[in-house]
């Protein structure tokens, strides 16, 4: 699955999300990708999204656990609106809303909706490691997941 396809995946999921509020769920693809790419470090066509280092965000959050279940097969542990703000930064936060026309707490539900559905997708059956760069991607993201 490529990143594209995973940044539609979250999109769909904010929309879908009821922490998003109806902002949110007005909200079309051709918003929210960009946006997304975007807070992932990516550029509008979903380019430059790095996996490896929004996992590894979480981890230094403390939130590896949460992490786990994403890249397992299990259920998907969830993660706070505020765990969202706190892992991003209240700024980026901030300008994600701002660029949808959402206020922060709709903002921040609806990734703590989105994220988990775009790794779980992602790491289902391989295709994480597609998605970071084959092998050598994948050992990069376990360096910065485990802090090596």
């Amino acid at each position: 699955m490529n990143m594209q396809s995973l940044l539609e995946i979250a999109a769909k999921s904010f929309m879908n999300s009821n922490a998003s509020g109806s902002a949110g769920s007005n909200l079309d693809l051709q918003q929210l990708v960009p946006a997304l790419s975007s807070l992932l470090g990516g550029n509008s066509a979903g380019e430059g999204v790095d996996l490896g280092a929004l996992l590894g965000r979480l981890n230094s959050s403390g939130l590896s656990s949460v992490v786990s279940s994403w890249l397992g097969d299990g259920a998907n542990q969830g993660i706070s609106p505020s765990q969202i703000t706190s892992m991003f930064g209240q700024d980026n936060v901030s300008a994600f809303a701002s660029q949808l026309g959402l206020n922060q707490d709709e903002a921040a539900g609806g990734l703590a909706d989105a994220l988990p559905q775009m790794v779980d997708k992602g790491s289902s059956g391989g295709s994480l490691l597609d998605a970071v760069g084959g092998v050598s991607g994948a050992l990069d993201m376990a360096s910065k997941l485990f802090g090596r």
